[in-house]
This record gives structure tokens, C-alpha cells and sequence, in this order.
């Protein structure tokens, strides 16, 4: 592979803002595997965010970008997984798997896509200089000709489109609308641009939590809400917390330390266990051999968190402590809280909505 941008390369990110600036690109922000991907002739890398490859995890990709990009080009995009016509994280999570024979199996059932919104050289030439309003050009007539499953990202320079794309795209799958300033060239690995994320929030029960890998103060919060059924499911975690405020919540929460063996979650050494119920420190391929030990605290006490959004039953991303809650009963902290979002076909996403 000869290219004039070769890899690894570390993507251009996005620093979060409360509001959609003015003046600039607009863009959904997909939920997927941040991917470049390099292209000479029948030669085809993908490789992740943090430069590692993705290539073999999604065999479907090569042939399709052999199809619609250009015989020499580095495109910057999300590689995702549709099911039921919106974005699914965690069908595309499973592509993620050791086993040769897993992986091709998957790619039949969940195949994945690509979808492109920037390009960082095409040909001979690299546009790393480029401004976004004319790499978005570049782009534009490179992929003028792709099809399914390689698609071309909706933009628009309209503040008002853009914030009806983040009103009714979520309903699809995506978590937000990035804004790139028109005149910005490709600055890989810096957060030059903008992401304006969903923020909605919930009240949830403090049933445990994990220490700091520095030492024995609070890392992060474990997270629980009671199903329809009164059991209390994990949902996820808040941290975030200065030095100073872990160690004062590793003293204020130490009166509600207790066994495993008397909690709601006791069973979540148990791998069979989490098949049937959501439950802290289950093994995947993500955490590897990362320690999921936790400290039980009994679950007396209510936090407000903020979150984005959620994926199935559990919060997608780490959620953002707000506030203790000490007007909330833990029984009554439950789904039942949540914004249910209308949902939205992926399909009128791709085409601009």
C-alpha cells in the first residue's frame, strides 16, 4: 500500500457543546466503530479509532469498498449495524469476535455498513489541508457513484435542518448532531469540531461501586432501576468525580457496605446468571481480563444522573452524577421514568430525513 496519507491515522474528534453553533457543516452522529478506511487498488485497511485494525471483523466491507470508493483514496466514517430500522450497538459489538467462523457467520446475519463523512486523500493528492467545505466536495464526487452498504453521510449547512435532525433522528439510533466549522482542514487525533449530544436524566438507585485504579476511593458509581417485575437491574455507572470527591464518597458510603451474599446483585460472579438478568462484572470481549469486582453497598440511597440515551435496558454511555436524591424512595426509582424515544426508519436518515 502506497498512499499519500498512510496508516494509522487517529481520527479528528468533536468536543461536546450545549447548543448547535452557528455557520457551520452539519452532520448526524452515528453510533458505531469510528473507522478509517485506506484504499489502493485491490488493497483494503480499516482501521479503528485508536489505529488498530478492524479488517477482518467485517469481511463484507473490503469487497464493497473495492465497489464504491475510488481505486486510491483514505475515508474517514462509522462503520454500523441496522436491525429493525435503526442502529443497533449491540449487534455490531458481537462483530467483535476471536473466532474466524463467528465472524463470517455474522457477517450473514448482521451484515454491516459504512458510512463516510470525510475523506482524507484521494488519488495522489492529500487533502489533510483541505478545508471542510471543499474535502466535503471531494467527497461528495467520490462517492457520487456508491451503493449499499457504502453510503455518503447527509450534511447540510442549515442550523435549522440540523436541529431537526437531532429532534427526530434518535428515534434511528443516533445519539446527536456534529457541527465542523466550514474552513477546518483535517486535524487527526485534536477536538476541533463540535458534538451536540441528547442529555436527559434519572433517578436510579446507588447498589455498589468500583474502586479507583489508584487506590481504594470510589471510581465509579454502580447504577440500578427495578423492572415492571420489582427487580433491581443494573443499568450502568457515573463517575467522572475530581480525587478529592472520591475519597469523600468512598467515607460517606462506607456505613452502606454490606456482603454480596445479602444483595440484589449476588449472583453476578455467576456467568450463567447474567443470561436472565442484568448484573455488574460480566466478562466480555471488551473488558477482557480487566478486574469487575465491585464493592456491595445496600441499596438505600437515590443519585439524579444524567445520560444520552439508552441502549436497550442500560444506559450507552457512562452516565453524569447530578445529585444525591434523598426525597426518592429506591422502589420507586424505575424504567417507567424514561423518555421513550419515537422511533425513526435508519433509512429516511440516510437519505437526508
Amino acid at each position: 500500500m502506497d498512499l499519500p496519507v498512510m496508516p494509522p491515522v487517529k481520527p479528528m474528534l468533536a468536543k461536546s457543546v450545549a447548543k448547535i453553533p452557528p455557520g457551520m457543516q452539519y452532520e448526524a452522529k452515528w453510533d458505531g466503530f469510528r473507522a478509517l478506511v485506506y484504499r489502493d487498488g485491490d488493497e483494503v485497511v480499516i482501521g479503528s479509532r485508536t489505529g488498530k485494525p478492524l479488517t477482518r471483523y467485517f469481511p463484507e466491507l473490503v469487497p464493497a469498498v473495492r465497489e464504491s470508493l475510488p481505486p486510491r483514496c483514505v475515508i474517514d466514517g462509522e462503520i454500523v449495524v441496522a436491525y429493525g430500522g435503526r442502529l443497533d450497538f449491540d449487534r455490531l459489538s458481537e462483530r467483535i469476535h476471536p473466532a474466524e467462523s463467528r465472524v463470517r457467520l455474522l457477517a450473514e446475519r448482521t451484515p454491516a455498513s459504512l458510512v463516510a463523512f470525510d475523506i482524507l486523500a484521494v488519488g495522489d493528492d492529500s487533502l489533510l489541508s483541505l478545508r471542510q467545505a471543499d474535502r466535503r466536495a471531494v467527497l461528495e464526487a467520490a462517492l457520487s457513484g456508491a451503493s449499499p452498504p457504502v453510503h455518503l453521510a447527509p450534511a447540510t449547512r442549515d442550523p435549522a435542518v440540523a436541529q431537526e435532525w437531532f429532534e427526530r433522528f434518535e428515534g434511528a439510533g443516533l445519539d446527536g448532531v456534529v457541527a465542523k466549522p466550514l474552513d477546518l482542514p483535517y486535524r487527526p487525533d485534536t477536538r476541533a469540531m463540535y458534538k451536540i449530544k441528547h442529555e436527559r436524566t434519572a433517578d436510579c438507585v446507588v447498589a455498589g461501586y468500583r474502586f479507583h485504579k489508584s487506590g481504594p476511593v470510589v471510581g465509579s458509581l454502580l447504577l440500578g432501576l427495578y423492572d415492571a417485575q420489582g427487580v433491581l437491574q443494573h443499568v450502568g455507572v457515573c463517575g467522572a468525580f475530581s480525587m478529592r470527591r472520591r475519597e469523600e464518597l468512598a467515607a460517606e458510603l462506607e456505613p452502606l457496605r454490606t456482603d454480596h451474599a445479602d444483595h440484589p446483585w449476588a449472583a453476578w460472579a455467576d456467568a450463567e446468571a447474567h443470561e436472565h438478568a442484568r448484573l455488574p462484572g460480566a466478562q466480555s470481549r471488551w473488558s477482557g481480563k480487566k478486574d469487575q469486582s465491585w464493592v456491595a453497598l445496600r441499596p438505600d440511597r437515590v443519585c439524579e444522573v444524567a445520560y444520552d440515551h439508552m441502549e436497550g435496558d442500560r444506559f450507552r454511555h457512562t452516565a453524569q452524577f447530578r445529585r444525591w436524591r434523598p426525597d426518592r424512595t429506591p422502589p420507586s426509582c424505575t424504567y417507567a421514568q424514561l423518555e421513550e424515544v419515537v422511533r425513526y426508519d435508519l433509512a429516511e436518515v440516510l437519505s437526508g430525513g
